[in-house]
């Protein structure tokens, strides 16, 4: 089997097994591929880019924790002034 007729399920399978802790080399001889290609797909994993739809999702929902971060500081140095006096 090449790994250009491997689909991208049988793909993120394999690199969702090497997260998990899985071998190359025995997913490799599990699935009949080489371990090369296993190994590049991981790189490939690392190297992508990012689509500015999922950057802009990115930096909305960083945007979001950062006020939720605001209001929890605050509301805690509500109580610590409270707790103080």
């Amino acid at each position: 089997m090449t790994h250009n007729l491997i689909t991208k399920e049988i793909k993120d399978e394999i690199l969702g097994k090497v997260k998990l802790g899985e071998s190359a080399s025995s997913l490799s001889r599990h699935y009949d591929i080489s371990d090369k290609t296993i190994y590049k797909w991981l790189k490939e994993g690392v190297n992508s880019t990012v689509s500015i739809v999922e950057f802009r999702r990115v930096k909305f929902e960083n945007q979001k924790l950062k006020e939720i971060i605001g209001v929890l500081t605050y509301e805690l140095e509500k109580v610590k002034k409270k707790t103080n006096h």
